[in-house]
């Protein structure tokens, strides 16, 4: 095949590339990163392997790409409150109350525990948006002047989404919209809210 042909090849994009992508999380959350395969993911998508590959190189791209795309709108609720804005931030689609997103969380730990390129590309892309959403939220609560003028927002922003996903892995305990706001009410609002 000359260089013309290979690069004339179609690609998998548009509604096909998130079929795949969508079986990829299907896959994912069913086996785990570790014993996720490029050959799961064609056969359960109808694919070939050939198809995967000419969009994909492995399935360190695949499965960062299926999350990246799933991923909730980068753009932090904005209530007029920070109580408001985590739990918007934190309940419903894309947050701790979003089985799914969970779901693929726990998926992924044991990759990120023993796969350091994997650890890397999930830190920078899928969890940094995450993480740059919760500081916004806290930067404007300062910006407000909600929060104490001591208070850490690197320290604090991770705080919440910590608490809850120890909760639930280490405990058992489900994430819930009433796990959230009590760890909102008791721990965050009384460590970072500037006295009234």
């Amino acid at each position: 095949m000359t260089p013309a042909e290979t690069t004339a090849r179609p690609r998998v994009e548009g509604d096909r590339e998130q079929e795949i992508l969508d079986t990829a999380l299907e896959v994912l959350a069913e086996v785990g990163y570790d014993r996720l395969t490029m050959d799961a993911v064609a056969t359960r998508a109808k694919a070939s392997k050939a198809t995967l590959y000419r969009r994909w190189t492995n399935k360190l791209t695949l499965v960062i790409d299926a999350l990246v795309a799933q991923k909730a709108a980068p753009e932090p609720p904005d209530t007029g409150s920070l109580r408001g804005d985590l739990a918007a931030a934190y309940c419903g689609f894309g947050g701790l109350t979003d089985r799914h997103t969970v779901s693929r969380f726990t998926s992924v730990l044991t990759a990120i525990s023993r796969d350091p390129e994997f650890a890397a590309a999930y830190r920078t892309q899928v969890l940094g948006p995450k993480v740059a959403q919760s500081i916004a939220i806290f930067e404007r609560a300062r910006d407000r002047g909600e929060l104490r003028d001591d208070v850490d927002i690197s320290l604090i922003a991770p705080a919440l989404p910590g608490i809850v996903l120890h909760r639930f892995l280490m405990l058992g305990e489900p994430p819930s919209p009433d796990l959230i706001d009590r760890v909102i009410d008791q721990i965050i609002l009384p460590a970072a809210v500037a006295a009234s």
